[in-house]
C-alpha cells in the first residue's frame, strides 16, 4: 500500500475537528439549567475539554502516524488494552450515529412539518437514509469527506452558532421578554440532587472528540507543527460557540418546553418570528442539516480508520481489513452501518422521542468516557516509559504538568461516567430497574467482549502493508 497522501492543512484539519465536535444538537442539554449553564461549561472544559486537547496534542504529535488513540494506548499498556481502547471509540460511533441525525430529523421537518419530530417513524427513516448516503460518499476517500467537513462546518455550524448568538444578543435590547434571570442566584445550576446535573453528561459530550483528527496525522502537510496549531483553534471556537450558542435557548425558550431534538430549531424560530423574519426558518433548517451530515461525514471514517491500524497486529479479521483504491475500509464501513442502523430501531422502542435521544446520548458517553480513561492513563505512563519520544508538543511544566492535566481530565471522565447511570429527572426514561440494567449489562459486554475477542486473534490476519 502506497503512503497516505498528505491533503489536509492547518485549516482544514481544524474545521474537521470543528465539524467533528461542535454540533448545535448539543447546546441544549446545558440550556435546560439557563445561566447556569456557563459554569457547565467552564467546569467541563478545566476537567476535560482542556486536557483532551492539551493531551491530545503531545500524543498525536509524539506517535503521528494513523491509528490515533489505538496507537498511542498501545505504546503505553500493549496491543490488547489499545484494541480495547479503538474498539470503544468505534462502538460509541455506532451507538451514537443515530441521536446526531435525529437533529437532522428536526431540521427537515421544520422545512416540511414541524410535528414530524414527534413522529418516531419519520426520525428512524431520516437517521437511516442520511447515514447511509454518508458512508456512501465516505468510499471515496478524505479529499471529498475533508471537503464536506470544511463546507459543513462553516455553512452549517459556524454561520448559524453565530447569528443565533448574535440574535440572542440583541433579543434584551429589543423589548422581548428574557426566560432566564442573569444574577448570582441563577449562576450555579441547583446541584443537591444528582439527578437535576445529569445533563452534565450532554455537555460533556458536546465537547468531546477533540482527539479524532489525530487518526488523519499521516494524512496532514507537517504533521508535528500543524496539528497543535489546528487543535488550539479549533478549541477557541468549539467553546465561543457551544457557550453563548447554549445562552441563546435559554433566553427565548422556556425550560419546560426545551425539546433535546429540536431546542435549536425551537430558539431560532422564536428569534425569526419576532423579528418578522420567518421567511428565514427553513433556510436555516437547511444550514443546520448540512452541519449535521458534515459531523456525520466526518465520524464515519475517522474511528474505523483507527480500527483498522490494529490490523497491523492481527486484531481484526482479514475479510474486514479490506481498503478501495482510496484507502478506506469500506467492509469496516458497512458493518459499521449495519449494527448503527440496529441501534437506531431504540426510537421504536423507547416512550418518545427525546427518551430515545437522551438513552442514545448517555449509552454513548459512557462507551466514551471510558476510552478517555485509557488515554489520560495512557498519556501519564508515556512520560516515563519514553520520557525520549520526540514531542512536537509537550503539556507544559513536565511530568508535574502531565499528572495535573492528566489528572484532571481523568477525574472528569470518571465523575461523568458515575453520573450517567442515574436516569435525569426532566425526561421520562421508563422503569427504573429496565434502564440501570440496561446500562450496567451493556458497560459489562463491551468492556468484556474486545478483551475476549482479543484472545482469538489469528497472525494469519496480520497485515504489515497498514501502516500502524
Amino acid at each position: 500500500m502506497s503512503k497516505p497522501r498528505q491533503v489536509l492543512g492547518t485549516f482544514t484539519l481544524s474545521m474537521i475537528s470543528v465539524a467533528a465536535i461542535v454540533s448545535l444538537k448539543n447546546l441544549p442539554f446545558a440550556a435546560e439549567y439557563g445561566f447556569g449553564a456557563i459554569f457547565l461549561y467552564f467546569v467541563a472544559a478545566i476537567l476535560f475539554f482542556v486536557p483532551t486537547a492539551f493531551v491530545a496534542a503531545e500524543l498525536a504529535t509524539g506517535w503521528p502516524a494513523s491509528g490515533g488513540i489505538y496507537i498511542w494506548v498501545k505504546a503505553g499498556f500493549g496491543n490488547r488494552i489499545g484494541f480495547l481502547a479503538i474498539w470503544l471509540q468505534w462502538v460509541q460511533n455506532i451507538v451514537w450515529y443515530p441521536g446526531v441525525l435525529s437533529f437532522t430529523a428536526g431540521a427537515i421537518a421544520y422545512i416540511v412539518n414541524p410535528q414530524l419530530i414527534h413522529n418516531k417513524y419519520y426520525v428512524l427513516s431520516v437517521v437511516l437514509v442520511t447515514y447511509w448516503a454518508m458512508t456512501f460518499v465516505n468510499f471515496f476517500g478524505m479529499r471529498i469527506s475533508g471537503f464536506i467537513s470544511s463546507f459543513g462546518a462553516i455553512v452549517g455550524t459556524l454561520i448559524p452558532g453565530a447569528l443565533i448568538i448574535i440574535l440572542a444578543a440583541i433579543w434584551p435590547f429589543s423589548g422581548h421578554h428574557v426566560q432566564i434571570a442573569f444574577n448570582w442566584h441563577t449562576a450555579l445550576p441547583d446541584m443537591t440532587q444528582f439527578k437535576n446535573i445529569v445533563f452534565f453528561v450532554g455537555v460533556v459530550l458536546a465537547l468531546s472528540g477533540m482527539e479524532l483528527s489525530a487518526v488523519h496525522a499521516s494524512e496532514v502537510k507537517n504533521p508535528q507543527r500543524a496539528y497543535p496549531r489546528a487543535i488550539f483553534l479549533a478549541a477557541i471556537i468549539i467553546i465561543l460557540i457551544s457557550s453563548l450558542g447554549t445562552l441563546a435557548i435559554a433566553m427565548v425558550v422556556p425550560a419546560s418546553q426545551i425539546s433535546l431534538v429540536a431546542g435549536v430549531m425551537q430558539a431560532f424560530k422564536s428569534f425569526f418570528i419576532a423579528y418578522h423574519m420567518a421567511f428565514l426558518i427553513p433556510w436555516i433548517a437547511g444550514a443546520l442539516t448540512i452541519g449535521a451530515i458534515a459531523m456525520i461525514a466526518t465520524w464515519i471514517i475517522g474511528p474505523s480508520k483507527g480500527l483498522l491500524a490494529s490490523a497491523h497486529e492481527g486484531d481484526i479479521p482479514s475479510y474486514l481489513q479490506k481498503q478501495n483504491k482510496h484507502d478506506v475500509p469500506v467492509r469496516l464501513l458497512v458493518l459499521q452501518g449495519i449494527l448503527s442502523s440496529c441501534v437506531a430501531l431504540i426510537f421504536l422502542l423507547m416512550p418518545s422521542v427525546n427518551a430515545s435521544f437522551w438513552v442514545i446520548t448517555d449509552v454513548s458517553t459512557q462507551i466514551y468516557m471510558l476510552m478517555y480513561l485509557l488515554m489520560f492513563a495512557a498519556a501519564i505512563y508515556l512520560r516515563y516509559k519514553k520520557p525520549d519520544q520526540p514531542r512536537a508538543y509537550r503539556v507544559p511544566f513536565g511530568n508535574l504538568g502531565m499528572w495535573i492535566i492528566s489528572g484532571l481530565g481523568f477525574l472528569g471522565s470518571l465523575f461523568v461516567l458515575v453520573i450517567g447511570f442515574i436516569p435525569p429527572a426532566q425526561i421520562h426514561t421508563g422503569d427504573i430497574v429496565y434502564y440501570e440494567g440496561f446500562m450496567i449489562l451493556g458497560m459489562v459486554v463491551l468492556i468484556a467482549f474486545p478483551l475476549i475477542a482479543f484472545s482469538f486473534r489469528n497472525p494469519a490476519w496480520t497485515n504489515k502493508s497498514i501502516t500502524p
